[in-house]
C-alpha cells in the first residue's frame, strides 16, 4: 500500500481551533450531523492475505527485563558465578556501562520446569506456570540498540531515531479498526513513570496523525476534557459546531491539508466516545471471578486494571493496544535484582497470565495476538553499583507471544551456556515486527508509505516472517 507524499502549506493546522474553549466531543458533533467521513475511512483498507489475528495487545516491559532471571536458566552461569567471563565476551565489544573487568553473575532466583511443554520458568513468575502451554517462547531475540530510549523506539517503529510511525500506526493505516466508537490504536501506561522515548513510541510519524496512538488514563474519563462543559446544552453545541465545521471545510478547500480532515475525524471520534467511554471504563461491570483472576482493583491505577481494560478495548473492536509497564532497568543499587525485580514481576505476573487465560475463556485468543517483552536483555556479567545488577544486552533476550495464529507451547531459539549469545533460532526485532504484521494479514514488504521521495516500511529493508512459530 503506497500513499503519495503529503505536501501542504498549512503552518497553523495544529493550532487551528486549538483554543476554542469547548470540549473536543462537541466539535465532533458537526461532522457527525453532516455525515462527514475521514480520509482514512475513504481509503480501501484490505489485508494482503487472510489474517489469523484481528487485534494485538503488546505488553511492553520498559527497561529490559532480565531473561537470565525470568526465562533462560543457565546452570553453567550459576556454576561459574564470580569468575571472569570468556575474553570473547568483552574484547572489542561495547556495553552501556560495563568496563570489561566485571565477573559473571549467576541467576538470582530459582527456576522450575512446568507444563507439557516442559518450559523453564523463574519462581518470580508463578502465575506464568498457568499459561506455559499457551505461549510461544522466543528465546533467541536480539536487537541493534543498547540504550533505552532508542531501543524502545526501535522495537516500536523499526528505527532507533524518532520520527517513524509506530507499529500500531502501521497496522491501523494498513487495515483500519473495527471500532466505530473508540480509537483504533490505544496506549495504556502503568508503573512509577512513563517509558523513556515518550510519545515517539506511539507516534504516527509521517503517516497521517489520525493513526497515532491515543493514550488513555487508567481511571475516570480516558481523556481529559472529553465531556462538554456543565450547562452547555445540545442546541448551543450544534450552533457552535456548525460554525466550526464551516471554518474547517473552508480551510481544507483552500489548502487541501489532510491534517484538517484528521482533526475533524478526531473530533467526530471524541463525540462518539462521550457515549462509549463511561461504559468502557467501568470495570466494575466485570464478574468478580474475572476481577480476581487479574487482581484488578477498581479506582486504583495498575497494570492489572490496564490488562483487563486492554481485553475490553479489543472486545469493542480496537485494533492495537500498547500497554507499557516501566522500571525494569536493573543495574544494581536501588534497581536491585533481589528486591526491585521481584516487585516488578509481582505487579505484572498475575495480570499477564490472566489476560491470556481470560481471552481463551472468552473465545478471543484465537484471533487476538498477545506479545510480552522489553527492548533488550541483560548481561551475564554483573554490574557493580551499591548492589550488583546487570547491564543492557542486545545479543540475547526472551519474549513471548500467545494466540492470534501462533503455535502454543513452542520454544524457538537457544542461547549459549552463559546466556550471552544466540546459538540457534535467532530472531531479530524486524523479524518480530514482520511476524506481527503477517498474522494481521499484512505483508511487511508491501505495507509502505512514500515520504520525501522514498517508500518507507516498518521493517526498513530487513526482516522475515518467523514461519517456525505460525500455527
Amino acid at each position: 500500500m503506497t500513499q503519495p507524499p503529503i505536501n501542504c502549506n498549512s503552518a497553523n493546522r495544529r493550532a487551528f481551533l486549538g483554543n476554542a474553549g469547548l470540549s473536543i466531543g462537541s466539535v465532533g458533533l458537526a461532522s457527525l450531523l453532516a455525515g462527514e467521513s475521514s480520509t482514512a475511512a475513504e481509503r480501501s483498507l484490505q489485508p494482503h492475505s487472510t489474517p489469523k489475528a484481528k487485534a494485538v495487545i503488546f505488553l511492553f516491559m520498559a527497561g529490559g527485563p532480565s531473561h537470565l532471571e525470568l526465562f533462560d536458566y543457565k546452570p553453567k552461569l550459576a556454576e561459574l558465578h564470580g569468575q571472569a567471563p570468556p575474553e570473547s565476551f568483552t574484547k572489542d565489544r561495547r556495553f552501556a556501562f560495563l568496563k570489561g573487568t566485571e565477573k559473571l553473575l549467576g541467576p538470582q532466583p530459582r527456576f522450575g520446569r512446568y507444563g507439557e511443554s516442559d518450559v523453564q520458568l523463574s519462581d518470580l513468575l508463578p502465575h506464568h506456570r498457568n499459561i506455559v502451554d499457551d505461549v510461544c517462547w522466543l528465546k533467541g531475540m536480539n536487537t541493534d540498540v543498547f540504550n533505552h530510549g532508542p531501543a524502545k523506539i526501535f522495537m516500536q517503529t523499526g528505527s532507533p531515531q524518532p520520527g517513524r510511525p509506530s507499529i500500531g500506526s502501521w497496522v491501523t493505516y494498513g487495515i483500519g479498526s473495527e471500532s466505530q466508537n473508540l480509537p483504533g490504536f490505544v496506549v495504556l501506561q502503568s508503573g512509577p513513570r512513563g517509558p523513556r522515548g515518550g510519545s515517539a513510541l506511539w507516534s504516527s510519524g509521517f503517516i497521517p496523525s489520525n493513526h497515532q496512538g491515543v493514550p488513555f488514563r487508567g481511571q475516570g474519563d480516558p481523556i481529559l476534557n472529553l465531556q462538554s462543559p456543565t450547562g452547555f446544552d445540545e442546541s448551543a453545541q450544534q450552533e457552535f459546531t456548525s460554525a466550526v465545521r464551516n471554518l474547517n471545510q473552508a480551510r481544507f478547500d483552500t489548502v487541501g491539508d489532510p491534517e484538517i480532515q484528521t482533526r475533524i475525524a478526531a473530533y467526530e471520534m471524541a463525540y462518539r466516545m462521550q457515549m462509549s467511554a463511561p461504559e468502557l471504563m467501568d470495570i466494575n461491570s466485570e464478574p468478580k471471578s474475572v476481577m480476581d483472576l487479574y487482581g484488578a482493583e477498581p479506582g486504583k491505577p495498575s497494570f492489572a486494571n490496564n490488562a483487563l481494560l486492554a481485553r475490553r478495548l479489543v472486545q469493542r473492536g480496537v485494533r492495537f493496544v500498547q500497554l507499557y509497564h516501566t522500571n525494569w532497568d536493573h543495574h544494581g543499587g536501588t534497581e536491585s535484582l533481589n528486591a526491585d525485580l521481584p516487585l516488578r514481576c509481582k505487579q505484572v505476573d498475575q495480570a499477564s497470565a490472566a489476560l491470556v487465560q481470560d481471552l481463551k475463556q472468552q473465545g478471543m485468543l484465537d484471533d487476538t495476538l498477545v506479545v510480552w517483552g522489553g527492548e533488550f536483555g541483560r548481561t551475564p556479567m554483573g554490574e557493580i553499583r551499591a548492589s550488583t545488577g546487570r547491564d543492557h544486552h542486545i545479543d540475547a533476550f526472551t519474549m513471548w507471544m500467545a494466540g492470534g495464529g501462533t503455535k502454543p507451547g513452542v520454544t524457538l531459539g537457544r542461547t549459549d551456556e552463559l546466556g550471552f549469545g544466540v546459538v540457534e533460532g535467532a530472531t531479530h526485532v524486524h523479524d518480530l515486527q514482520a511476524t506481527i504484521l503477517h498474522l494481521l494479514g499484512l505483508n511487511h514488504e508491501q505495507l509502505t508509505y512514500r515520504f520525501q521521495g522514498r517508500d518507507f516500511r516498518l521493517t526498513d529493508v530487513h526482516g522475515r516472517v518467523i514461519e517456525e512459530v505460525l500455527a
